[in-house]
């Protein structure tokens, strides 16, 4: 059936997809004002900090109670200044993860990476990890720099949800829609509060956090076609779970 352009306008098809093309656009201009809103608010971050070190720096020769109460003063606006870079620093790298270019790869590939650079970390606590990586496992259209960003946020999770030791076993398996890789550490676990909110942008229980880690990560799997599963028990430990679908033919 041939359609004029009156009957396309009407179209119910059509109109979904004119809605979320202009839902697309917005979103897109809004994260390139939030982009820029952020660089602009960097620029003068940088100067007060700059100054601040500067002005501690002119009171090092000077020793007194109310110079002492200055510097302690300066001290806790620098620390201030370096958490709110690099809440700008989290939400910029949040911002920017739209569109990626997808090309064959293997996760095995890219996680063996990521625990290489964490092997140093788990030594020092005490966390044995265990890879249990399929040898046959098939290649799968990815990202690498923004994928291996979303597995340096989980594994550092999973890292300091055991600071005390323990056992971070990760595997990547064949199922019947793609490959999963499954995360388990022996941690301390979430509650279901946390398991209900943590994938909320700026949502967070850790002193300092940004509340931008996961929701990056989960955003990235997603824009990979996949998606992030998570079960966890306080006192026991957590899995996350990835799952990505293997294209027809690469």
């Amino acid at each position: 059936m041939n359609l004029d352009n009156d009957d396309k306008f009407e179209s119910p098809i059509w109109k979904t997809l004119h809605d979320e093309k202009l839902l697309r656009d917005q979103y897109d201009e809004l994260a390139a004002l939030a982009g820029s809103l952020a660089h602009e608010i960097k620029n003068p971050l940088a100067v007060i900090r700059m100054n601040m070190e500067l002005l501690n720096e002119d009171f090092q020769q000077m020793d007194s109670p109310q110079i002492r109460r200055a510097r302690e003063r300066i001290e806790t606006i620098n620390r201030q200044c370096v958490r709110l870079e690099n809440l700008l620093d989290d939400f910029l790298r949040f911002a920017r993860q739209q569109n990626l270019e997808l090309r064959p790869g293997n996760l095995n590939d890219q996680l063996g990476q990521v625990l290489d650079l964490f092997a140093p970390q788990a030594e020092r606590q005490g966390v044995e990890v265990l890879r249990y990586l399929a040898g046959d496992l098939p290649r799968v259209r990815l990202d690498p720099q923004s994928l291996q960003a979303a597995l340096v946020n989980l594994i550092k999770n999973a890292l300091e949800a055991m600071p005390n030791g323990g056992q971070l076993l990760v595997r990547t398996r064949i199922t019947r829609q793609g490959v999963a890789v499954d995360l388990i550490d022996t941690g301390c676990g979430m509650s279901s509060t946390t398991i209900l909110n943590m994938f909320k942008t700026f949502y967070t229980n850790k002193p300092g956090g940004s509340g931008l880690g996961l929701p990056m990560a989960k955003k990235i799997i997603e824009a990979h076609g996949g998606r992030i599963n998570v079960n966890s028990e306080v006192g026991r430990g957590t899995q996350f779970t990835l799952e990505f679908p293997t294209p027809k033919r690469i």
